[in-house]
């Protein structure tokens, strides 16, 4: 095969898989920003709660 068909040919095969991967791409949510904020505040909390010892926080001595 020569190279210019070689070319033609995946070119052709290029452009109709982007075309293909395009149609298939699910369209971003509008709820998908407010669920990440809510699950990194979630991970936020759970990482705190993991830092705070078992018996609950330390009395502040006056």
């Amino acid at each position: 095969m020569h190279a210019d068909i070689h070319l033609q040919l995946h070119t052709l095969t290029s452009d109709e898989l982007r075309r293909d991967a395009a149609t298939a791409r699910p369209r971003p949510a509008a709820r998908v920003p407010a669920l990440r904020a809510r699950m990194g505040w979630k991970l936020v909390e759970l990482g705190l709660r993991m830092a705070t010892p078992a018996h609950g926080p330390a009395p502040l001595a006056a």
